[in-house]
């Protein structure tokens, strides 16, 4: 490959985001590249090493994207999984009136943690993960580094665990704030609590990780959780298809 060439990936990686955990890699944020720019970019990811020894690789394209790009993902090896909704809130001003009691991997065991996190993905409306809980959690150690205990939260009421809040600050920025995961487990949902414990985690996010705005994400197909955003006062601002390959 010719240094111009070097050169001209090296701008396309640059329009992009690429998120590495420790079982997969997740190529986002593709909606600044023309047509023939995403082509080549899935074409020379695809030769590149740290792609073909992932076990799990996610592909994010815009929701209207051209068939050719699908059919180019699809001979690669990859499967149209779910298409995702993104959605965009500022942080400001308080809202939040009623708080549920919240304990972190300070307090609690990871077994605990882990246990409620589980459980609160039954019967979810997204479509599953790919990685099983133990790879997750490892993901949530390598993604969010030595603070992660902080953000693995637990949320109760009346004693009795009813969801999990996962906020950070996005990795590579200082102010976007985000929700590893969000879920409430299947006893508890459909109480309205998802609106509240949603609004308390924005709250969480912009008092103790000083995030100045919201992006949230969701299946298409998980309405309680559009709805939730709606309530909460989020806007929609990406569609995106999200094709996966396992290698």
């Amino acid at each position: 490959m010719g240094i111009k060439d070097t050169q001209h990936n090296s701008g396309l990686l640059e329009k992009v985001k690429i998120v590495k955990g420790d079982s997969f890699v997740t190529i986002e944020d593709t909606k600044n590249l023309t047509n023939q720019e995403l082509m080549e970019l899935i074409t020379y990811l695809m030769g590149q090493s740290f792609i073909k020894n992932t076990k799990h690789v996610n592909f994010l394209v815009d929701s209207k994207v051209s068939k050719e790009i699908e059919s180019l993902l699809i001979d690669y090896g990859f499967k149209m999984h779910d298409e995702n909704i993104t959605v965009h809130k500022a942080l400001n001003g308080s809202n939040t009136t009623y708080g549920f009691s919240l304990k972190n991997l300070d307090i609690i065991s990871t077994k605990e943690f882990k246990s409620v996190w589980e459980e609160s993905m039954k019967g979810s409306l997204n479509a599953p993960s790919s990685l099983n809980i133990d790879e997750q959690m490892r993901s949530v150690e390598v993604e969010l580094g030595p603070n992660y205990k902080k953000s693995c939260i637990i949320a109760y009421d009346k004693g009795n665990p009813i969801g999990v809040i996962m906020p950070h600050i996005e990795p590579g920025t200082l102010e976007e704030g985000r929700l590893f995961y969000f879920g409430i487990i299947p006893s508890e949902r459909g109480k309205g609590k998802s609106k509240l414990l949603h609004q308390q985690a924005l709250e969480i996010l912009k008092s103790d990780f000083k995030a100045t705005y919201y992006i949230g994400c969701t299946g298409h197909n998980n309405l309680p959780m559009l709805k939730t955003f709606q309530n909460n006062g989020c806007t929609v601002i990406e569609r995106n298809k999200v094709f996966k390959r396992k290698n």
